[in-house]
């Protein structure tokens, strides 16, 4: 494709002129994350990405396949935990692009553990990094969209935060489930400012993270098995992928979407609605 080709498809972009602030936005591996797709997704679309994680070599990629396809994307170390990080990052994407029409929650990860075996300590940290960092963006940005007119917030939980999803993270699940409320609550008292608040809910997707972290801890590092596990409980007989998130992630932030606010779209093949 072109430089002029790749131009015009940003020119009829669905997100044009906006700018997305996206944590998470890297990976822990190569291949499709929820946060490393959606900022490659919103870029496509026409949208300019200020991207933020935790550590530099997580965001390469990222940003590769971004500018591979003439996209615009700046980059922010930052700890989404720590409000004053948070409120730097905010400040930073200012100066760099304006405003910041769009934000996108994609940090989150699981520990094991019911409510016995889990340890205080794991209980909190999965509290902040999971909850409180949702917390904190919406924090520091809502007063930026309130200033500018609007906006339009997506926030990423799990269908663990739902359902069992096959083994006990109470803590994930209940972080999740929180965040749900937490955009619903956001979404009616912010929708005067017209700041839509919307949360995409992904299943058993097949990315990195998979791979490198939950084979570790539920199958010894068995990838195979782990695999087999989760595409055994999906109706459709396959696993998505971060891309499955982005693009529902994408129709939420759009203003294909301007009526629709404090709701969730479920991406997970029809496993929750599957009784067993």
């Amino acid at each position: 494709m072109s430089v002029q080709e790749r131009q015009g498809q940003q020119t009829r972009g669905r997100l044009t002129g906006k700018v997305a602030f996206i944590t998470g936005a890297g990976c822990v591996g190569s291949g499709w994350g929820n946060g490393r797709a959606a900022a490659v997704l919103f870029a496509r679309e026409g949208a300019a990405v200020f991207a933020l994680d935790l550590k530099a070599e997580t965001m390469v990629e990222t940003v590769a396949r971004v500018e591979d396809e003439g996209g615009t994307i700046a980059t922010h170390l930052c700890d989404a935990t720590d409000s004053t990080q948070i409120e730097a990052a905010v400040q930073a994407c200012r100066e760099r692009f304006g405003t910041i029409d769009i934000l996108v929650n994609n940090i989150g990860g699981s520990a094991p553990g019911g409510a016995v075996a889990l340890s205080e300590e794991r209980w909190r940290a999965q509290l902040d990094f999971n909850l409180t960092s949702v917390f904190l963006t919406c924090k520091h940005v809502i007063p930026l969209m309130e200033a500018a007119g609007g906006g339009a917030i997506v926030n990423t939980a799990s269908t663990s935060g739902l359902r069992w999803t096959g083994s006990a993270q109470v803590a994930y699940a209940s972080t999740k489930a929180a965040i749900i409320q937490f955009s619903r609550v956001t979404a009616v008292e912010y929708a005067p400012k017209r700041i839509r608040v919307n949360t995409v809910v992904p299943g058993q997707m097949h990315t990195p993270m998979v791979e490198t972290r939950l084979a570790k801890q539920r199958t010894g590092g068995d990838i195979e098995t782990l695999l087999a596990a989760r595409q055994a409980r999906i109706p459709l007989g396959f696993m998505g992928d971060g891309r499955d998130t982005a693009y529902a992630a994408l129709f939420l932030a759009s203003d294909e979407a301007r009526f629709i606010t404090g709701t969730e779209i479920i991406v997970d093949g029809g496993m929750t609605a599957r009784c067993d």
